[in-house]
């Protein structure tokens, strides 16, 4: 069985490492203003999105399972239109923006991670990443009125742990797809 996010195993490095740049220009300037935080997750959350929804249109050309990434690629798209459309959107709401976009992502990393641990190791790497997204979106929603430095901090925060776990994630999954096609592996489902 055809892999299709392992063949695409870049998508997930470039997504990581936007992350983890995300997360060092919010830790470079902690000052910085709720406009420029806004869109910053907007450029972010767009930028995920299409790579999320061009993984979609992959997976179902190779007739892969594809829902996932869809709506993904698609909340991701919204939320950056959404910080894009109102920049002046008050810290509260951007919150709330913030947190269902990552519960939401969080959700469907978790799900994709369940399915890809039929077929590799490493997919704990997706479910961690999957999980911090979710605890992500709790905390944001637990405390929606942090200041702008703290939501900064967060943000910065989060960035750097998810991105590094796609990243991982990333290369992993390009080792596992050069093993496979080398014809020194032996594709058994792993359960």
């Amino acid at each position: 069985m055809k892999i299709v996010l392992a063949h695409n195993w870049w998508s997930l490095v470039l997504r990581g490492v936007i992350a983890i740049l995300l997360g060092l220009v919010t830790f470079a300037w902690p000052g910085i203003t709720l406009g420029a935080l806004v869109l910053l997750f907007g450029a972010y959350a767009l930028i995920d999105g299409i790579l999320s929804i061009i993984g979609a249109v992959r997976a179902s050309a190779a007739h892969e399972r594809w829902g996932a990434l869809l709506i993904e690629g698609i909340a991701g798209i919204a939320a950056g239109i959404i910080t894009a459309v109102w920049p002046s959107i008050t810290a509260f709401a951007l919150v709330c923006v913030i947190a269902a976009w990552a519960i939401v992502t969080g959700v469907l990393e978790i799900i994709a991670a369940v399915e890809l641990r039929k077929y590799i190791r490493g997919e704990w790497l997706l479910a961690i990443s999957g999980v911090a997204s979710v605890l992500f979106g709790a905390l944001m929603l637990a405390a929606p009125l942090a200041g702008a430095l703290v939501i900064a901090i967060w943000v910065g925060a989060y960035a750097l742990v998810f991105g590094a776990f796609l990243v991982a994630l990333g290369f992993r999954l390009r080792s596992w797809t050069r093993t496979r096609t080398s014809g020194s592996f032996v594709e058994v489902p792993v359960h």
